[in-house]
C-alpha cells in the first residue's frame, strides 16, 4: 500500500478490520431481547458460581462453552456477506448444536464419570461435532492465524508416524483423539478453559464496569494533566493512559482503538509524522498486555501453568512491565527533541486536582483489587469485590452514578467481552490436548536444544523466533498458551526458571503485535493515523524495543522478577537495565541533544546493551560507552533540533 493510498479510518472501522472480536451483529427487536438475555443469565451463572463455589471442573467449563457457543453463533455471522441485521437460520442451526454438544456432558454427567473413560459411539460422534463447532466459533470471533495453528496440530496427531526426524511419533486414532479433546480436561475443557470459566470472565466483568463509570476518559485526562505539557506532551499521554488502560483490557488493538482515536490526532496535530504516531499508541497498548494485575488475563493462566500463587506472577511482572514503559517513554521523548514538538499550552490542559476530586473515586476498585491481591485472596474473591466496590464508588457523585440500566447493560458488556478470551481458551485446549497426547512439547525443546548446541543464548534467540511465529495474529491469552506449550520447556530443560522462562516466551508472543509483518496492533495505529502500515509496524518495533532486550535480562538476571532477590540486587538490576534503556532509546531514535552520527548511535546502542547484560565488566563498559558518546555528541556542530521549518 502506498502512501498515497492510504487513508484515516475511525476507531469502529479499526476494530472491525484489525479485530474480529469487534465485528458483531447489531440486532433489533426479538432477537436483541433474546441475546441480551442469554448474556444477562451468563453473567448471573458466574456470579453466582463465583458466590456459592463453582460446580465441578468439567460441568463449569462446559457450561461456560455452552453459553460462548450461543452467543459467538448469534453475534458474528458465518460470512462476511451475510447481514448483521438479519439472523441467517444456518447461524441459529450452529448455536443449537454446539450449545447442544457442550450441554452433553452436562445432562450426561453422571454416566460419563460412571463410564470412565469407556466412550460409546455417541460420545465419539459429540466429541467430533463439539470440537469442529470450537474450530469455527474461533473463525469467526480469532480470525485464522489461531485455528491454522490449532488445525496444524491435529493433523499432526493423526500423521505423527510420517513425520520424519524427532517429531515422530506413534500416532493417534480418530475417535481416540476427540475422546481426548472433548471428554476430559486435557483437552477442550482443560486449564485454559478452567480459568476463563472463573478468573477471566470476572476480571472482564470488571474492567466493563469500569468502563461503564468514565475510568477510561479518566485515564486519559490524568495523562494529559501529568504529561500533556511536556516536550511531545500527547504522545506522553499515549504512553501513560494506555500503560493504564492496560491494567484492565485484554486485547492490544482494541486498546489502540481506544486511546488512540482520542491520541493519535492530537500527536499529528503537535507534528508528529502519522506513522510515528500509530506506532506510539502501538508500542504502548501492546505493553498494556505485559502490565499487571490483568496482563490480558494470561497472569491468571501462568499461576496454573507454572504452579505458583498469582500474586507471584504479579510481582514477577512489574519491574519488567517498566521497564518496557521506560523505553516507549524515552523514544517518544527523544523523538520529541529530535523534532523540536513543544507540548500543549498549560492553560488548555485539565487540572489534576481537579480531576482527582471529581472523578478520583474511579480509581479506586483498581487500588484495592491490587490491594485485596497482595493480601492473599483469591483472583477470584477480589474480582466480586472489585465489581461491588466499582458500582458503589460510582454512586458517591451523581457524574459518575451507574444507573439500573447501566447496571444491566455492564452484565451484557462483560459476557460479550469474554467471548473472545473464552474461544481462545477453548481452541489453545486443542493445542494443549495434542501436546499431552503426543509429547510434542518435548520434542520441540529438545528439537530447539539441539539446533542451539545446549548453549543458553542461541536457545533464548531460537525460542525467541518461535514465539514470535508462534504469536502472529493470536490474541493474548491463547498466545501465552501456545508459547508456553511449545516454546517454554526448552529454556526450562536448560536450567532456567520455570516463571522465567515462561514470561520469555509470553513477552516474545505479545510483542508480535507491534513485528512486522503480521502487526496487529501497529497496522491499528497506522488506520486511525492515514499512516503506511508497515512503516508503523516498523517503527513501533523500534520503540519497544525494551520487550526484544527485557526478556533475554530477567532470564540471565532472574532477579528482576523478584526471583531469590533482596531489595539490593533487585535494585542495581533495575538502575543499570534503566540506564542501558535510555542508551538504547537514544540510538534508536538518533538524537541526544543533537543529532548523532553512526559511530554515536553504534556507541549508545552497545554501551545500552552493555548495561543490560548482568556484570561488572559489562556494566562498566557500557558505562563507559555511554558517557563517552554522551559527551562525543555535545560537540556536535549545527546538528540541533530537525524543526518545522527545515525537516
Amino acid at each position: 500500500m502506498s502512501a498515497k493510498e492510504v487513508k484515516e479510518l475511525s476507531a469502529e472501522e479499526v476494530l472491525q478490520k484489525y479485530d474480529k472480536e469487534s465485528n458483531k451483529r447489531s440486532m433489533t427487536g426479538m432477537w436483541d431481547y433474546f441475546i441480551k438475555a442469554v448474556c444477562i443469565i451468563f453473567a448471573i451463572f458466574q456470579l453466582y458460581t463465583a458466590t456459592f463455589g463453582v460446580l465441578d471442573a468439567h460441568l463449569q467449563r462446559a457450561v461456560h462453552l455452552a453459553f460462548g457457543f450461543i452467543l459467538i453463533f448469534l453475534l458474528y455471522p458465518g460470512r462476511a456477506s451475510w447481514s448483521r441485521t438479519k439472523m441467517h437460520p444456518l447461524d441459529i442451526l450452529f448455536a443449537v448444536v454446539s450449545a447442544a454438544s457442550a450441554l452433553y456432558i452436562v445432562v450426561n454427567y453422571q454416566e460419563l464419570v460412571l463410564r470412565a473413560g469407556m466412550n460409546n459411539e455417541t460420545d465419539f460422534i459429540v466429541g467430533m461435532v463439539g470440537t469442529f463447532m470450537v474450530f469455527e466459533a474461533a473463525r469467526r470471533v480469532v480470525g485464522w492465524p489461531m485455528i491454522t495453528v490449532a488445525f496444524f496440530f491435529m493433523v499432526y496427531a493423526f500423521f505423527g508416524p510420517y513425520v520424519p526426524g524427532i517429531l515422530a511419533h506413534r500416532g493417534v486414532q480418530v475417535q481416540e483423539m476427540f475422546d481426548h479433546l472433548f471428554f476430559t480436561t486435557e483437552g477442550i475443557f482443560g486449564t485454559p478453559m478452567g480459568v476463563s470459566s472463573t478468573f477471566i470472565y470476572l476480571f472482564i466483568l470488571f474492567g466493563a464496569y469500569l468502563e461503564t463509570t468514565g475510568l477510561g476518559k479518566f485515564f486519559i485526562d490524568i495523562a494529559n494533566a501529568i504529561a500533556g505539557w511536556a516536550a511531545g506532551g500527547p504522545a506522553k499521554v499515549a504512553v501513560l493512559s494506555s500503560g493504564l488502560m492496560g491494567t484492565v483490557s485484554g486485547s492490544s488493538v482494541g486498546n489502540v482503538a481506544g486511546t488512540g482515536a482520542f491520541t493519535i490526532p492530537m500527536m499529528k496535530k503537535l507534528g508528529y509524522r502519522p506513522e510515528f504516531a500509530g506506532a506510539v499508541e502501538a508500542a504502548a497498548s501492546t505493553g498494556g498486555q505485559l502490565m499487571p494485575p490483568v496482563m490480558g488475563a494470561a497472569a491468571f493462566l501462568m499461576a496454573e501453568f507454572v504452579g505458583v500463587p498469582y500474586f507471584d506472577v504479579v510481582k514477577a511482572a512489574v519491574i519488567p512491565a517498566l521497564l518496557y514503559y521506560i523505553g516507549v517513554w524515552l523514544g517518544v521523548h527523544y523523538e520529541a527533541k529530535k523534532y523540536d514538538l513543544k507540548g500543549t499550552p498549560r492553560e488548555e490542559l485539565p487540572s489534576f486536582k481537579k480531576l482527582f476530586v471529581e472523578k478520583g473515586h474511579l480509581a479506586l476498585p483498581l487500588i484495592v483489587i491490587v490491594y485485596l491481591l497482595v493480601s492473599g485472596f483469591t483472583p477470584m474473591r477480589a474480582a466480586l469485590a472489585a465489581i461491588l466496590l466499582s458500582i458503589v464508588c460510582a454512586s458517591l457523585r451523581a457524574s459518575t452514578r451507574i444507573t439500573f440500566k447501566q447496571g444491566v447493560q455492564g452484565l451484557i458488556d462483560g459476557s460479550m467481552g469474554v467471548l473472545g478470551v473464552l474461544i481462545a481458551c477453548a481452541t489453545a485446549g486443542i493445542i494443549i490436548g495434542v501436546v499431552t497426547k503426543t509429547g510434542v512439547g518435548l520434542k520441540v525443546a529438545t528439537a530447539l536444544l539441539d539446533l542451539s548446541g545446549g548453549a543458553l543464548l542461541p536457545a533464548m534467540f531460537f525460542t525467541m523466533i518461535t514465539s514470535l511465529i508462534l504469536g502472529m495474529g493470536v490474541p493474548t491469552t491463547a498466545n501465552y498458551v501456545i508459547t508456553s506449550t511449545i516454546a517454554a520447556p526448552a529454556l526450562v530443560q536448560m536450567g532456567v526458571p520455570v516463571l522465567a522462562a515462561h514470561m520469555f516466551a509470553f513477552y516474545f508472543g505479545i510483542v508480535a503485535d507491534v513485528t512486522p509483518p503480521v502487526a496487529l496492533a501497529a497496522f491499528a495505529g497506522a488506520g486511525i493515523a492515514g499512516a503506511n502500515p508497515m512503516r508503523t509496524g516498523v517503527n513501533a518495533a523500534k520503540l519497544a524495543i525494551a520487550a526484544f532486550i527485557v526478556p533475554y535480562i530477567f532470564v540471565l538476571a532472574p532477579e528482576l522478577l523478584m526471583i531469590n532477590a533482596t531489595p539490593l540486587t533487585v535494585f542495581y538490576s533495575g538502575l543499570t537495565a534503566v540506564i542501558g534503556m535510555w542508551g538504547a532509546s537514544i540510538a534508536m531514535v538518533g538524537f541526544c541533544q543533537n543529532l548523532l552520527n553512526i559511530l554515536q548511535r553504534a556507541m549508545f546502542f552497545v554501551g545500552g546493551i552493555c548495561m543490560i547484560i548482568p556484570g561488572e565488566i559489562t556494566d562498566i563498559v557500557g558505562i563507559g560507552m555511554i558517557v563517552a558518546a554522551f559527551f562525543w555528541q555535545k560537540t556536535n556542530k549545527n546538528k540541533g533540533p530537525i524543526t518545522q521549518q527545515n525537516k
